[in-house]
């Protein structure tokens, strides 16, 4: 069997070494390295030529994707899989154009990340549901509503938004912090390209948005 060499590159210790525990305990991976930033993990591929490079697109200095392109440009052998929060059309696309094999989101199941690094190992690409949307809207080149950019959980805030609810409501609704509301609410805004949370519900009612009652 032949071992997957694994570097994985995330902004946050915990999210790496949780990633590190989660691959050692397969025995067909082996993670050759950690990098917390765009600097390290540029000369950690260079020195260790993994096979995988897990990358998460946040990060200080260079953010993933400028790193990506980079590591692609120096190593067109590389397999770089995007694991990240962030599914917006904007970052999938960036993503794939800087050369990533791969796009996950963070709330993947152990056994699809598993998969999702054997396929990029393979030189086969892996696409989060989220991500294969925003392709089938490229390929279509269909002029769709700007709410079929919003993921489940946007719509779901939209939905509460045309309900009347303040962002107080919808965190104690969906048991997520205000903080957390407040950032998917300007998400919201800004791929329906409304300036306030009126025009968003207007939106949502005009489209036929609202959950039923």
């Amino acid at each position: 069997m032949k071992v997957i060499r694994v570097l994985i590159v995330d902004d946050h210790e915990i999210v790496r070494e949780g990633l590190q525990t989660l691959l050692s305990e397969e025995p067909e991976f082996e993670v050759v390295g950690l990098a917390g930033d765009s600097e390290t993990a540029l000369s950690l591929v260079k020195q260790l030529n993994p096979d995988v490079v897990l990358m998460d697109l946040v990060l200080p200095g260079l953010d993933g994707i400028e790193t990506t392109k980079r590591i692609m440009a120096t190593n067109r052998a590389a397999r770089v899989l995007v694991l990240t929060s962030y599914s917006d059309d904007m970052r999938v696309r960036d993503a794939i154009q800087a050369g990533a094999i791969g796009y996950l989101l963070k709330d993947v199941l152990k056994s699809e990340l598993l998969s999702a690094i054997r396929s990029a190992a393979a030189g086969k690409p892996t696409l989060h549901a989220e991500a294969q949307q925003y392709l089938m809207r490229q390929v279509t080149g269909a002029d769709a509503p700007s709410h079929t950019r919003l993921t489940s959980r946007e719509l779901n805030i939209l939905q509460l938004i045309a309900e009347g609810k303040s962002n107080k409501e919808i965190a104690l609704a969906l048991h997520l912090t205000e903080g957390t509301v407040k950032g998917y609410v300007s998400t919201v805004f800004d791929k329906l390209e409304v300036a306030d949370r009126t025009q968003a519900a207007l939106y949502a009612v005009e489209h036929g948005l609202l959950k039923p009652k």
